[in-house]
């Protein structure tokens, strides 16, 4: 049964408490989109010294592997815990405790003696990654609900803005200064724009005081874990392994238990009556379809960009400035299609970002000879991930119950995020599937044909057709602009 609540009275925006100046939103704004961007900007900085570090450590490929794997898998792990902790605790005080993780970890990741002390600092700043869905929740407290959107598509741009600049940037530093200056500049960054967050951000009011289900979440956290090292060990040690199955069968067997547990809990992780409803349900479910869509494009543009010998074989800083125009297009488009949802509904946008997804993707088939086409293509392409992803945060965010709101958004971005878990297998079993010889870098080795490429195209194209498919299951809904808003900031 749909039990969506009509845009005239959505909770999650203005229930309860009259929303601040604007002044004071635009602070909060400009407070969460520099940790945003310092999120994203710092993970991609690390890729360029993935190989430095396997040299300092000497350290097998697949071991280091997990300094980007371990990072995202806890992340995804954690981000419904810390929604609910936020909604009961306060989402600025988890937001501070998600940075003071954060912080840590990158602090110690610099001097790591081993790589599995490394890694270990990578899980710990895995925790910070629940800065994405309190940052979200916390623009839904702060702004007019027909302005959310628009202010949540500003901190969504800042997936591909943060992403290219820290490949750009984060080659030159490496190259320069050392993969650790990575994480000491990435640690100094943490603090000042912690000391940011505690100044602008005005406490929120608790929630109802109500236990946490850590029994719950930690059967949530530990299945999917294990089903997301089970995706991102596959291709390594085989998807049928026993090891492989180890993963597996009990991360599917605990994921699958949670939700019949939290039907006897009196207070659950999350209502699953609040899951069936209808634009929460869709919009998970395009959640992962977007992850997978938008990491299987990503990860076979980098390999196609820099490795194949009949692409334009560029480096890694060159990869960066390809992106470059792309990203800026996302900071463009990323506030208007936030308007757009507010005026005429996520349904339209959903169905006007597959159609974007598809000409990008049809272009990469026939046209991807240099790296202005790539430019190009990309340019289509990243603007169709940010129009997809900001109607999906919008509603999450109108349909829930305001104090529900950050772990709805949280189990959102760990769904995306097994997406995105998916999109690299997908892409590397097509690739590994179609190989041919070729002089790569002046050997003869292995490398994936171009019919590899173009299959893995396609399959974005028949994704990006599943997210139309699924947005026509949603529920629209648009808002009538308000003029101005009069209401205080947030007592403490």
């Amino acid at each position: 049964m749909d039990t969506t609540p009509a845009a005239s009275s959505v909770p999650a925006a203005d229930q309860g408490s009259r929303k601040p100046r604007l002044g004071y939103s635009v602070r909060v704004l400009l407070a969460v989109i520099a940790v945003a961007l310092m999120l994203n900007y710092v993970e991609t900085m690390v890729i360029p010294g993935i190989i430095k570090i396997q040299l300092h450590f000497s350290s097998s490929e697949t071991v280091t592997s997990w300094i980007t794997s371990a990072f995202l898998i806890t992340g995804s792990a954690v981000s419904p815990l810390f929604g609910k902790l936020g909604d009961t605790h306060g989402k600025k005080k988890m937001l501070l405790v998600a940075l003071a993780f954060y912080s840590f970890g990158v602090g110690i990741a610099g001097f790591s003696p081993t790589i599995y002390f490394l890694l270990a600092s990578r899980a710990i700043q895995g925790v910070g990654f629940a800065i994405l869905p309190l940052s979200l929740a916390i623009i839904a407290d702060t702004f007019p609900k027909e302005r959310i959107a628009a202010a949540q598509g500003a901190i969504s741009a800042t997936f591909a803005i943060g992403a290219a600049a820290g490949l750009l940037i984060g080659s030159y530093v490496v190259e320069d200064l050392g993969w650790q200056y990575a994480f000491h500049t990435a640690f100094i960054l943490s603090i000042v724009l912690g000391i940011i967050v505690w100044r602008v951000i005005k406490p929120d009011a608790p929630g109802q005081a109500r236990s946490i289900d850590f029994i719950g979440a930690g059967m949530l956290m530990t299945g999917v874990t294990l089903l997301l090292v089970y995706a991102t060990e596959g291709p390594t040690l085989g998807w049928f392994a026993l090891e492989e199955l180890a993963f597996l069968l009990p991360g599917a067997a605990l994921t699958v238990l949670f939700f019949f547990f939290e039907r006897t809990r009196r207070d659950p992780l999350i209502g699953l009556e609040l899951l069936r409803i209808r634009n929460v349900l869709v919009s998970n479910l395009i959640g992962i379809v977007s992850g997978t869509l938008m990491f299987l494009l990503f990860f076979a543009l980098v390999y196609y960009a820099e490795y194949v010998p009949y692409g334009p074989q560029l480096s890694i800083v060159q990869t960066g400035l390809t992106m470059a125009p792309a990203t800026v297009a996302m900071l463009l488009v990323g506030p208007l299609a936030g308007r757009a949802v507010a005026r005429i509904g996520p349904r339209p946008v959903l169905f006007l970002s597959s159609l974007v997804m598809l000409s990008g993707l049809f272009l990469f088939i026939f046209n991807r000879a240099t790296a202005e086409d790539l430019t190009f293509d990309m340019t289509f392409a990243l603007i169709g991930v940010v129009c997809m992803i900001i109607p999906i945060v919008n509603m999450v965010t109108i349909a829930l119950p305001r104090e529900t709101v950050a772990v709805g958004l949280g189990i959102n971005t760990m769904l995306r995020n097994l997406g995105g878990a998916i999109g690299p297998v997908v892409a590397t079993s097509i690739m590994t599937s179609y190989m041919g010889l070729y002089n790569v870098f002046g050997q003869e080795r292995p490398a994936p044909t171009p019919t590899a490429f173009n299959i893995i195209f396609e399959v974005g194209m028949v994704l990006a057709v599943c997210v139309a498919v699924l947005a026509y299951a949603s529920q629209n809904y648009t808002f009538k602009p308000k003029r101005n808003s009069d209401a205080q900031p947030p007592s403490q």
